[in-house]
């Protein structure tokens, strides 16, 4: 399949995540339909971080098996495994200290990801204007979603590359499914709150989390590397699990309907697996 196609792809694959950001702007929702929103998104995470961490494994687990059985060395094992945990350390310890700084400054700077949407987050003198700590934890939520996109584009474009037109649709169809998901995760920490965010804003977090799906599209088009992918899942997954910590903090301090969390992350699970069940029907 040629570039141009295998970009309309990653294309689709990615935008849906644009679906569910309009619940970002919910005004004043229940105290109950909140903390059940907060459940879910936990839930699709939880999905997510399991879906990253299998698939970042699956080369170390090869590895290992080939050195059990002596067809292998032991630079594999040493070289996926320093991967595989120095990824999920940068991706969960970077984003604990990245959280503290932005708390300590009255107005950060505007840098990395958030810096895209300039209108929404700077002000007339050019500076970051404080954030509420949902509009963090959105950020942070949609860094780590986008992480894990790149890795899902990277099977797109090696699929389409490989010329498997077949298991490449199904792939753009399963993707596409969990993005819509991955989106509603993303803006739910912001559901009712009172720094209503504009749809510039929410626009930027579909970039910032759908994006690299269409990045990682064209990357995997041009090469396949197993190490950049154990790379960016571990990352991925290092973020998804300090997002989901802070989640969880948020949940435990509502004091509205308690079963409503156990309710709402299983819904959040059922969702992930049955969107990844699209994706494994096709073969992939």
């Amino acid at each position: 399949m040629g570039l141009g196609k295998t970009l309309l792809l990653g294309f689709i694959a990615g935008v849906t995540i644009l679906i569910g950001l309009p619940l970002g702007r919910m005004r004043s929702p229940r105290p109950n339909l909140r903390q059940f929103l907060n459940a879910v998104a936990i839930g699709i995470l939880l999905f997510l971080l399991w879906d990253v961490l299998a698939h970042a494994w699956d080369p170390l687990d090869v590895a290992l098996g080939k050195l059990h059985d002596h067809s292998g060395g032991i630079a594999p094992v040493v070289g996926y495994g320093a991967l595989f945990f120095g990824g999920l350390t940068v991706g969960l310890i970077s984003l604990l200290y990245y959280e503290r700084w932005l708390g300590q400054r009255g107005q950060p700077r505007p840098s990395g990801p958030g810096a895209m949407v300039a209108g929404e987050l700077t002000r007339s003198h050019g500076v970051m204007a404080d954030w509420s700590p949902a509009r963090r934890l959105a950020l942070l939520i949609a860094v780590g979603i986008g992480l894990h996109n790149f890795g899902e584009g990277l099977a797109i474009g090696q699929s389409a590359a490989s010329g498997s037109i077949a298991l490449a649709t199904v792939l753009v169809i399963g993707f596409a499914l969990h993005n819509a998901t991955e989106g509603f995760g993303i803006v739910a920490p912001m559901a009712g709150a009172e720094d209503r965010p504009s749809w510039a804003f929410l626009l930027g977090l579909g970039l910032i989390g759908g994006g690299p799906t269409f990045i990682g599209t064209a990357v995997g088009h041009q090469f396949t590397s197993e190490a950049v992918s154990v790379a960016f899942l571990t990352l991925a997954g290092g973020s998804i699990l300090y997002v989901v910590i802070q989640l969880l903090g948020v949940a435990n301090k509502s004091a509205a309907a308690k079963e409503l969390l156990y309710w709402g992350v299983l819904a959040g699970l059922v969702a992930g697996f049955l969107t990844d069940m699209v994706v494994t029907a096709g073969g992939a």
